[in-house]
């Protein structure tokens, strides 16, 4: 009977282990910087030798990038879910919000639910300061919160992906962060002006979701979720049509 040598695991494959998932669960983000090499060594109690290997290692993935003088970060293209000519072209694309809107019913459903089953006592902070940032930005007048509320929603929505703990989810909803960003300033702009109740409505919408989340109430999470994002289409639909209303009358009077 013969027996195989076992292979003895080396030090900077825990390394890099490690860091492979911080990476993959969110805590270290596209374009982040390590904690200088000494100090990550002691964090990690291991040798500054064992340490470089680990970050060569990554390096030679694409998953850090090593500036000479200027430290280790994670690579931008963890981030990158779409390339951004892509990103640009749906950003600017009538059918492409729309499209958006779609992807956020299911997706943002989904967080939802799994947020509201899975989400820790940290979680629970951070979903309380990004709604409370929200809260605030609805506090102020429109003409000057309106970019301010857009980041602050997509901010909110993050927090919620975050909160599902699932890695799939919050990658694709940080790689699209400015995209959902843009579509809800967009969105806001055009649903503000056609109907008065709606800034009302999108914060009793939030309010509302973000309650159902820390009452760990997964199903309504869901409903609510899917609720706001229907009312959100439906809205913006009455706003296509007004639209094609003053450009339809618009004709007529030049004929």
């Amino acid at each position: 009977m013969s027996f195989a040598h076992i292979q003895q695991r080396r030090l900077s494959d825990d390394i890099v282990e490690q860091l492979e998932t911080m990476i993959v669960e969110g805590t270290l983000q596209a374009g982040e910087r390590l904690p200088a090499e000494r100090k990550l060594a002691e964090q990690f109690g291991v040798s500054r030798p064992s340490l470089r290997e680990a970050i060569q290692n990554l390096v030679a993935k694409g998953l850090l990038i090593s500036r000479q003088g200027g430290g280790n970060y994670v690579s931008q293209e963890v981030g990158a879910t779409f390339s951004d000519p892509l990103l640009g072209l749906l950003a600017h694309k009538p059918s492409g919000q729309k499209d958006l809107l779609e992807f956020r019913h299911i997706v943002e459903g989904a967080c939802a639910y799994y947020a509201a089953l899975r989400a820790t006592p940290a979680d629970h902070e951070r979903l309380d300061a990004a709604f409370a940032q929200l809260e605030a930005c609805y506090a102020g007048t429109v003409d000057n919160c309106q970019v301010e509320e857009g980041l602050a929603d997509a901010r909110f929505h993050l927090a919620i992906a975050e909160a599902s703990h699932n890695v799939v989810f919050l990658h694709t909803i940080r790689g699209l962060f400015d995209l959902l960003r843009g579509n809800v300033v967009t969105n806001i702009g055009g649903m503000y002006m056609q109907r008065k109740e709606t800034r009302d409505m999108l914060i009793t919408q939030h309010r509302a979701l973000y309650q159902a989340i820390k009452a760990g109430d997964a199903e309504q999470a869901r409903h609510l979720s899917n609720q706001h994002i229907e009312y959100v289409c439906e809205v913006l639909e009455e706003v296509d049509e007004e639209q094609l209303r003053v450009q339809r009358s618009a004709r007529r009077k030049g004929v």
